[in-house]
């Protein structure tokens, strides 16, 4: 972790920010927009990229995608910028958490690959870009989203360490956890052989 420097009201306050910023659920609202109908009644019912491509329009599943990743990196970079590293990781860690339990939806959301890459990447670039480089590679050879999903979120602590920010390792491992506890439904299909994969339309 890095050094707490900054006042807790401050940190409060970006937190609080960081959390709308990441409560705001693009997929539903591109789905809306591109007339894909009721994202919640598609596919899995998620809101995420993976979910908008199984609607077969890739456009729109690309730019939720960006737009998902980008909130967390906002979040991260904003709070780095008028405040301070320290606040930066707070922010992160709250915008994903927007992302997973929105207020804007009842705190239920997605599961929050793309703003943990997102987030990454902003935090520490060769981290990010590592841990985007395992979810790419996983998805090539097994064609199975959340596979990759949990694979590079395992591997982005590991990650942190080798490549020298170990400032964010506690950070990089707790977001890891929350991911694989969002995916616990997919962790079960992968179990018995059921889970989806890549493209497949719902």
């Amino acid at each position: 972790m890095p050094e707490v420097v900054t006042s807790p009201g401050i940190l409060a306050l970006v937190a609080i920010a960081a959390y709308l910023l990441g409560s705001v659920p693009f997929g539903i609202v591109i789905a809306k927009v591109f007339g894909l109908g009721n994202l919640r009644e598609i596919g899995s019912g998620n809101i995420g990229a993976t979910n908008v491509l199984r609607t077969g329009n890739k456009p729109a599943a690309a730019l939720t995608l960006v737009c998902d990743a980008g909130k967390g990196a906002a979040a991260v970079l904003i709070a780095r910028t008028l405040v301070g590293e320290d606040a930066a990781q707070i922010a992160g860690f709250t915008a994903f958490l927007g992302h997973c339990y929105p207020i804007y939806l009842g705190f239920s959301g997605g599961k929050g690959v793309a703003t943990f890459l997102g987030t990454l990447l902003a935090l520490a670039f060769p981290v990010g870009l590592a841990a985007c480089l395992t979810w790419l590679a996983t998805a090539v050879i097994f064609r199975i989203s959340s596979l990759s999903a949990l694979i590079a979120a395992l591997a982005a602590p590991v990650w942190a360490w080798f490549l020298g920010h170990s400032e964010m390792v506690v950070l990089a491992g707790a977001l890891a956890l929350l991911v694989w506890i969002r995916h616990h439904a997919n962790i079960a299909r992968l179990l018995d052989g059921t889970e989806p994969r890549i493209g497949k339309k719902g």
